[in-house]
């Protein structure tokens, strides 16, 4: 349960969705300041404000949350919510706020902000992070079948290997430790930098003298 934040890898794939999703409204800008500069020079820096403002609302939040100040931190993302519902700030909000939720043991409130990302980002990326998160909560909270119901209800691309991983432990924690070895190899067989192959490398030489030792 510690990578609830965004990683700087994370943060850059969201940031290559948003370019390539907002793309035709970049265009559909420059045709707008070939009619007038004037009413592009409008649009762009009421777009930079709010990206700005939106951005800074993110770090007043996050700090709050690391100075444990939670009721300043629950404000802000509520404001952040309201001001920039299409920001991707509001769902990486929502992300800091279900780690939050886990940090108090309130794995049902941590789930339903990773359900809302899950559901309702404009954001692929974002959303198949949430989904991930989501089913290690679910794991954690004794739903093991419903968290890989979640992890197989999306194609997760370059997120596959920590699926895999993920897969893995909601596996093991039904007792199905012959599936879980199996997820775990091909986590750490694709993962590279992308997960822990440290800790894969434990959980495969535990699990693979159990299995092997239980083989007829």
């Amino acid at each position: 349960m510690d990578d609830f934040l965004l990683s700087e890898r994370e943060q850059w794939e969201v940031l290559k969705r948003w370019l390539r999703e907002n793309g035709p409204a970049m265009v559909a800008g420059v045709a707008i300041a070939a009619l007038g500069l004037g009413g592009w020079r409008w649009w762009q820096a009421h777009e930079n404000s709010a990206d700005l403002a939106a951005g800074a609302m993110y770090v007043q939040m996050e700090n709050a949350f690391a100075q444990g100040d939670r009721t300043r931190a629950f404000v802000l993302l509520g404001d952040l919510e309201r001001q920039y519902p299409s920001s991707p700030y509001a769902d990486q909000a929502k992300l800091a706020s279900a780690k939050a939720f886990v940090e108090d043991n309130d794995l049902g409130k941590a789930a339903d902000e990773l359900r809302d990302v899950m559901d309702h980002s404009r954001d692929s990326i974002l959303r198949l992070i949430a989904r991930l998160r989501l089913a290690r909560v679910q794991t954690a909270q004794h739903q093991a079948a419903a968290a890989l119901t979640t992890l197989n209800g999306a194609n997760p691309g370059a997120l596959a290997p920590r699926y895999a991983e993920a897969r893995g432990d909601a596996y093991y924690a039904m007792g199905n430790k012959s599936a879980a070895l199996v997820q775990y190899q091909l986590a750490r067989a694709t993962g590279g930098d992308a997960t822990d192959s440290g800790l894969l490398d434990l959980k495969i030489s535990d699990l693979s003298a159990d299995v092997t030792a239980k083989k007829p």
